[in-house]
């Protein structure tokens, strides 16, 4: 049973998804209230708001599909590990806010760096894979 779970497609492809979750939602969201997402690029001393919304709203949702299709996979991942690097040193700033209000970004902080080493894992492992196939053909 486990040796069918690890082979399967299905699986890995919903464990990604979930790995993407957040990224598609913020995306989706940004994209549907786009002045929203104008005002928390504001909300973080972001500047230029609006290109920098679109931005993001464009790594989001692209590098959540190269994940998701496989097509750059590993680039895919790069992007969001790196999106998320910076997200948390610009969102998460635990260190500046008093308690009780800290616990939680400073949570959210440590939670976003799980999400990074997930990032990593698939470029890792998609570029392993990839080489492993290139040397195969040689």
């Amino acid at each position: 049973m486990i040796d069918v779970l690890i082979r399967s497609r299905v699986v890995r492809w919903i464990a990604l998804l979930l790995l993407c979750a957040a990224y598609l939602q913020g995306g989706f969201n940004k994209l549907v209230d786009f002045n929203g997402a104008v005002a928390e690029m504001q909300h973080f001393n972001l500047s230029p708001a609006a290109p920098l919304a679109a931005a993001v709203i464009l790594v989001e949702l692209v590098g959540s599909a190269l994940v998701l299709t496989g097509f750059y996979r590993w680039l895919g991942a790069a992007v969001l590990a790196g999106f998320t690097l910076f997200a948390t040193f610009t969102a998460n700033r635990f260190w500046e806010i008093p308690q009780p209000e800290r616990f939680m970004v400073e949570n959210s902080f440590f939670e976003h760096w799980g999400l990074i080493g997930g990032f990593v894992l698939v470029a890792w492992y998609d570029l392993r894979e990839r080489l492993s196939r290139s040397a195969r053909t040689w």
